[in-house]
């Protein structure tokens, strides 16, 4: 590796102004005493006349290459038949009725529906679809009120994941006083009933683009509104909760998975618009989440002491960190990812328990603790090896979760209390064909400062044992774990004959909070070994040569394969970088960038902005050294969505410009960029997911070479 402050020092006076193609021509910053060049600033201007012209062309340069991949109306064929399937959620249990989504076979989109206690007399209370034919309309959130009667649903359109915030009668899907505009994925917490007569609810203003940010108490039928907690410092995004039907839990996470501040109120003993919030944990650097049990005790998960998360419980009239105590204590080889209060067992007598899930290399595993001594009851087993998703207690003391794997698509089971067997819900969601079988192994290797990282494998049971076609997928971000649910995109690679690889690099979460830390700001560039030493491994045990890898990450993900890709050419022959960040000295001027400084850094700060630059994806193929056309660079596949309000497209519209002004081969060019309108980085129709899927992965097996079946 290059030395960071070294290849800094030469960046500085290596740029120099450079026009860009039928641009304005360059502009160059000067930050800490160095000249940083930025050629393709025009770009970020979504809607001028050039940008505008520039993307046609790269759009025609797409559909050009495209149409040549073998493999692209195969790949949609099969993901497409992948995903017809019947999904729904886990139900969500009020009075006399449950509420859920399901999205059928042929669906572009769920729905809400409502059933009575049995799972029958099934009735659509929400479909975005025939609120909007088109399919730009998502469903972002939804929450029942504690009678049943009113439902909270927000939608966004075009992808900007910022809509409206309406509630419906569940009886005729009429709508029950004005929305709320501006929202973007906020939490909604119902107020208990009783304390109005015609409902309210607590939501959270994440921007301060509409209204103050912080939690908002709103009344259904008048609309009017009152603060009742600000976001002061800079970068917090606040949540809400009711526990138990009488309490108020109002959090801030000071960047996205690094430190959370929690306080608690009882509704019963203060104004529901003026609530006495008394701290469960502020100041302190620790994520933590709360519940509340059914024996009254306020449960913690929490990486206070415990960087792989332990549980602990509370009074919540005196809830303060000091007067925790541990419950079930850390695990030093898994990460404590989710957790239910349930009902005790038969023979312990009242009082509660707890479902524990654990991820370890994402592997999800599931048991139940007494909530008392923590002592291990019983162990779930669950139907393979794949991913439990956040788990909700019934009324009646079952416990609902989320299951995939691999081979098996997303299922709601639920276990009853006592059992150790979780069963499909609804009952006839159980039936299917059996789900092909897929090889798991884990690779591990040595990052350049000696870490191991581990590597998990998937191959098809008929794989050769010759090296092969191999994606491997890094994120390593934001300290979010590496879990092995269900991509109908990763199935239809391997039953193609491809292997599958994930590297748990530094930044993301597969060993807990340190392994998070060791990857983020100023370390950032250690997760870039990490990938690099990953793919070496893979080259190196004989999976695949250099020219049969394909990277492939989005989002944080995509700066970090491109990262790679840039870091060390040679290390793979191809990269899909989807709606990844690039630029990373101005990131903060784009999307939501300036919440993420906790995460990268800031170029406001000297030592930060040198870390930022010496692994900045797009100013790494800005430097001279790659302006000619280099049969070592891999070609880059970069999607971009035009309404991406998280990571903004002119990321990938820059970083295109950039590979392309680093050596363009007009008969293969190192970069294509596939732009899409109207769609943003959330949710989007079943539709027009499937095409992007398959377009990269078609891309990933003409690269590679990846021969059809």
């Amino acid at each position: 590796m290059t030395d960071r402050g070294a290849h800094g020092a030469a960046l500085s006076t290596a740029l120099s102004p450079a026009p860009g193609p039928d641009g304005p021509g360059s502009v160059v910053d000067t930050l800490h005493g160095r000249p940083v060049a930025d050629p393709y600033r025009w770009l970020e201007t979504a809607d001028s006349s050039a940008t505008r012209r520039w993307l046609a062309e790269r759009g025609r340069e797409f559909e050009q290459r495209a149409r040549q991949w073998p493999l692209r109306g195969r790949l949609g064929e099969r993901i497409r038949s992948l995903v017809r399937a019947e999904l729904w959620s886990s139900p969500r249990h009020r009075t006399g009725r449950m509420f859920a989504t399901v999205r059928r076979a042929g669906d572009e989109h769920p729905r809400v529906v409502s059933l009575d206690r049995e799972g029958g007399d099934e009735q659509v209370v929400f479909d975005p679809a025939a609120q909007d034919p088109s399919g730009r309309t998502t469903l972002d959130s939804w929450e029942p009120d504690p009678s049943g009667r009113l439902l909270a649903v927000q939608t966004s359109s075009g992808g900007v994941e910022r809509g409206e915030l309406r509630v419906l009668c569940t009886g005729t899907g009429t709508r029950v006083g004005p929305p709320v505009r501006g929202v973007r994925y906020s939490h909604v917490a119902w107020l208990p009933e009783g304390l109005f007569s015609h409902g309210a609810f607590y939501y959270v203003r994440r921007d301060d683009r509409h209204g103050t940010r912080g939690v908002w108490l709103r009344r259904v039928a008048c609309g009017t509104e009152t603060l009742v907690h600000r976001c002061t410092a800079p970068g917090t995004v606040p949540g809400v909760r009711i526990l138990g039907g009488r309490r108020l839990l109002v959090t801030e996470s000071h960047g996205t998975g690094h430190r959370t501040d929690l306080w608690i109120a009882d509704l019963h003993t203060s104004a529901p618009d003026r609530p006495d919030l008394r701290p469960v944990q502020v100041g302190v650097e620790a994520e933590t989440e709360a519940r509340l049990g059914t024996d009254g005790l306020l449960y913690l998960r929490t990486t206070l002491g415990a960087p792989l998360r332990r549980l602990c419980a509370a009074d919540p009239d005196d809830p303060g960190v000091e007067r925790w105590r541990e419950v079930v204590p850390e695990d030093p080889e898994a990460t404590l990812d989710a957790f239910a209060v349930c009902p005790a067992d038969a023979d312990a007598g009242a009082g509660a328990a707890l479902l524990v899930v654990r991820t370890r290399l994402g592997i999800s595993e599931a048991a139940v603790h007494d909530a008392v001594t923590g002592a291990p009851l019983r162990t779930v087993r669950l139907p393979g090896e794949g991913m439990v998703t956040v788990p909700e207690t019934a009324p009646n003391g079952t416990v609902f979760l989320g299951y995939a794997d691999v081979a098996t698509q997303q299922r709601v089971l639920s276990l009853a209390p006592g059992a150790d067997r979780p069963l499909p819900w609804p009952p006839h969601t159980g039936d299917g064909v059996p789900a092909p079988r897929i090889r798991r192994s884990v690779v591990r290797c040595r990052s350049e400062d000696g870490t191991e990282v581990p590597v998990t494998v998937f191959e098809p049971p008929h794989a050769a044992e010759a090296p092969g076609p191999t994606i491997l997928h890094a994120y390593g971000g934001f300290g979010r774990p590496r879990q092995f649910g269900f991509s109908a995109t990763v199935l239809a690679w391997l039953l193609s004959g491809g292997r599958y690889a994930v590297a748990h690099v530094r930044g993301g979460g597969d060993a807990g909070r340190s392994w998070h830390l060791r990857g983020a700001g100023r370390h950032k560039p250690r997760a870039v070994e990490d990938l690099v030493a990953a793919a070496d491994a893979l080259v190196g045990d004989g999976l695949c040569t250099r020219e049969q890898l394909c990277l492939s990450g989005g989002s944080a993900g995509g700066l970090l394969v491109l990262a790679a890709a840039l870091w060390r050419p040679h290390v793979c022959g191809s990269v899909i970088a989807s709606a990844p960040l690039a630029d990373m000295v101005r990131f903060e001027r784009l999307g939501l960038g300036r919440m993420w400084t906790r995460e990268f850094g800031t170029a406001a700060d000297p030592e930060d902005f040198a870390a930022l630059m010496s692994y900045s994806p797009y100013h790494r193929a800005l430097d001279p050294a790659r302006r000619r056309p280099d049969p070592g660079l891999p070609r880059v596949l970069l999607t971009g969505f035009d309404g991406d309000t998280r990571t903004d497209a002119a990321h990938p519209r820059k970083m295109c410009a950039a590979l392309l002004g680093a050596g363009h081969d007009p008969d293969r060019p190192p970069a294509l960029l596939r732009y899409e309108r109207d769609v943003g980085h959330g949710p989007r129709s079943v539709s027009r997911a499937v095409a992007l899927a398959a377009d990269a992965h078609a891309f990933a097996a003409h690269e590679t070479g990846l021969p059809p079946r």
